[in-house]
């Protein structure tokens, strides 16, 4: 407990709040930039049907008061003033509700949701190619504003709300940021409205061309703000303090700041049911090139009035396929345990087994959302370490690929590269990780608060705590280095051994080894 004396200032720190897919936490990140006791609370997902996923908006609603305001006590206990309130968002996650009586029309629709994939999947042809050179990604295979559009025609008690001028549409952001300013106001921010598929990069606007065509009333926008714009003043019937909501990101945008994600060429890799890696790319973006499906150029962050990009690329399958492995199947105790298994197992070319952890499709280096996972080459002589190795090694040359194509749609290496998240933990998938991207890791120290850090360094400095995001990030503890200890002919092997394997199982003879920059240009 921090102690105060008579006449010395007291700690400052920013409330944070990380809302994610299956849970909320809350906690003060204090002034050192360190996150004090964090709290949790899980949510329920359902699936009503085989492409529906959704969530209670309420539900979201009632577990971050009830985390945000046990931090808030904490932080009273301790002495820890607090000087602002931050938010970080899982994203295109959308929701209506009634703004006269706060009261959400329907659950809300989960950004995992399949449901309109087929007719999206019709304006490919016709829009993707606009749509990447304006919002930095393609149709896609989900639309909030489809969505929101279908709900409206097809519930008399919706539309007869927006005729009445009573409906909101919003993202989690945009209905967190409405129930804490107690409804006064309406907005949401660049890095969660980019990830509804309708946010124009580089003119900070609606793209309400492409939102209309989808049959969305444009009267349904939320105001567009900056990252750190600042959302009015908290309602003290909310969280008992009434202080400025300063910031709101999404998630793995906030995670990129709090992992220090802030010059070009900067990145991390954030390994949980799946892997994010994202990348800085500056004050320009770096647009996706059609031969490297599945990166999507997008805000990093907008400070101020200066939007700073950056781009990303994800994988469905990294500690999924773990826990399919142990706990459904039973093959291993524990992740710990097939981790620590395959680290038994050297390197050696024209290994076998291999695995290719494609469980719920691949989207990089090609475009297969039906492909499914593959285990090969076994003989007898195969043991459980040579199983755990192939698994292993198999998502290490996932999201290598995925590192390897956000650096090709850079047009340059990463400069650093830092890796967090829950699988990161075992020190073989690490070592191999390095291995494969030729590149020095750095595992850090405190990645599970990588969210809530980052959201609450943007309030932060624009509340005066910290002179710059640099500083505060700059200020943190260093993490583990992995280095490369395989030569760059072996690593080019053991990829294009990877390739060979990808592209028979996929049957795609298009699938051509990836050069990627190994020097800067």
């Amino acid at each position: 407990m921090t102690q105060t004396f008579p006449g010395a200032a007291p700690r400052r720190g920013v409330l944070s709040i990380d809302e994610g897919t299956t849970g909320t936490r809350s906690g003060v990140v204090l002034d050192s930039g360190a996150a004090s006791e964090v709290f949790y609370r899980s949510i329920r997902v359902s699936h009503p049907d085989e492409l529906s996923v959704e969530q209670d908006p309420m539900e979201i609603w009632t577990a971050t008061i009830e985390v945000a305001r046990r931090a808030v006590g904490r932080a009273g206990e301790e002495g820890i003033e607090i000087a602002a309130v931050a938010l970080s968002t899982q994203r295109a996650t959308a929701m209506l509700w009634d703004r006269v009586t706060g009261k959400p029309l329907l659950p809300a629709v989960v950004w995992q949701d399949r449901r309109y994939t087929h007719e999206l999947t019709a304006y490919e042809a016709e829009w993707d190619a606009a749509l990447l050179a304006r919002q930095g990604r393609p149709v896609g295979a989900r639309s909030p504003f489809l969505w929101a559009a279908r709900q409206i025609a097809a519930h008399p008690e919706v539309a007869a709300a927006h005729r009445a001028g009573r409906l909101l549409f919003g993202t989690v952001d945009t209905w967190l940021i409405w129930r804490l300013t107690g409804g006064a106001v309406h907005a949401t921010t660049p890095t969660n409205a980019a990830s509804t598929g309708g946010y124009l990069l580089e003119r900070h606007a609606w793209d309400e061309e492409w939102i209309g065509h989808l049959g969305f009333p444009l009267d349904l926008l939320p105001e567009l703000r900056s990252d750190d714009a600042g959302f009015g003043t908290t309602d003290p019937d909310a969280l008992g303090i009434a202080v400025p909501l300063t910031a709101s990101m999404g998630d793995q945008h906030a995670a990129l700041v709090g992992l220090g994600g802030l010059a070009t060429g900067q990145g991390m890799c954030v390994y949980g049911t799946g892997a994010f890696v994202d990348a800085a790319t500056g004050t320009t973006p770096a647009l996706p090139r059609p031969d490297l499906t599945g990166v999507v150029a997008q805000p990093g962050r907008r400070q101020g009035d200066i939007s700073h990009y950056s781009l990303e690329a994800y994988t469905s399958t990294a500690g999924s396929a773990l826990r399919w492995l142990c706990d459904d199947l039973g093959l291993f105790a524990s992740p710990k345990e097939l981790c620590e298994q395959a680290g038994l197992v050297p390197t050696r070319p024209g290994r076998t087994p291999r695995f290719v952890p494609a469980l719920a499709g691949v989207r990089t280096p090609v475009w297969h959302p039906e492909a499914t996972a593959a285990l090969t080459g076994l003989t007898l002589a195969t043991t459980r370490a040579d199983l755990a190795r192939a698994v292993v090694d198999g998502i290490a040359h996932s999201v290598c690929d995925l590192i390897d194509a956000v650096a090709g749609t850079m047009g340059n290496p990463f400069a650093r590269l830092r890796v967090g998240g829950g699988v990161s933990g075992g020190d073989p998938l690490m070592q191999i990780q390095a291995d494969l991207t030729g590149l020095p890791l750095e595992r850090v120290t405190d990645s599970a608060t990588a969210s809530l850090r980052g959201t609450a360094y943007l309030a932060g400095v624009a509340q005066g705590l910290w002179s710059s995001l640099e500083e505060v990030v700059e200020a943190q503890p260093r993490g583990q280095i992995f280095e490369p200890s395989i030569t760059e002919a072996e690593r080019s092997a053991q990829r294009a051994a990877w390739r060979e394997v990808l592209r028979a199982h996929l049957n795609d003879p298009a699938l051509l080894p990836l050069r990627e920059p190994r020097t800067p240009h």
